[in-house]
């Protein structure tokens, strides 16, 4: 599976286009706004898009799944059911963030840990990961070792946990108990900053390294 980042807003959320070479079709991953953007980035990889999948029910994610699923009338999957009182909300976290408009939505799929989800030809693994949200999914390609990662680990830092339905030893858990265990070598892609792999942030990552880990 090819990754495209696309960052998008005034938040450089990385927006992701994840494409199967073999059909040449594609799904976006937290089309967080920018929307004219994300279709210009489509229209150069000439993909099909087939469906948006949602990490988490922030802003900065969320924001703009609604018109660009009716823009391009797609189905959409995610997050978890735990994150749908901060996607009712899409319209006062934009306000309060600046985004302009923004709309609620309702997936056609909620998600639960240990679901697949297809784009073309390839499946991903749904890793339910919270404490940054309560209803935070990751999306593993296990077979390509990469995984979107939404708001959960970051390269050198991890996601906040001071929001509503926030945790951070849930959070904790998550990044070494869920995706630590992927492999060292399984890059992942953040919701915000570069690429890196679990391997470099378990021995690097001060927060979740190896030896400084709260609860270990």
């Amino acid at each position: 599976m090819k990754v495209i980042v696309i960052p998008v807003t005034a938040f450089e959320q990385n927006c992701s286009l994840l494409i199967c070479e073999q059909s040449n079709r594609a799904a976006v991953v937290d089309p967080g706004g920018d929307i004219e953007r994300i279709l210009a980035a489509i229209e150069e990889a000439g993909v099909i898009v087939e469906k948006i999948l949602v990490t988490h029910g922030h802003i900065d994610h969320a924001g703009g799944v609604f018109e660009l699923a009716e823009r391009l009338k797609l189905p959409i999957e995610g997050p978890q059911c735990g994150d749908k009182f901060w996607i009712d909300q899409l319209a006062e976290q934009a306000s309060e963030f600046g985004f302009g408009e923004s709309s609620a939505f309702e997936p056609d799929r909620w998600l639960e840990d240990g679901d697949t989800v297809e784009v073309g030809n390839d499946k991903l693994q749904v890793i339910h990961a919270p404490g940054h949200t309560p209803g935070h999914v990751v999306f593993y390609d296990a077979a390509g070792r990469r995984a979107v990662v939404g708001d959960v680990l970051f390269h050198g830092s991890i996601g906040r946990s001071d929001f509503p339905g926030g945790n951070q030893q849930d959070l904790l858990h998550s990044i070494r108990e869920r995706l630590f265990p992927l492999g060292d070598d399984v890059q992942f892609f953040p919701g915000h900053g570069p690429a890196s792999t679990f391997g470099d942030e378990r021995r690097h990552n001060p927060f979740v390294r190896d030896g400084n880990f709260a609860g270990s």
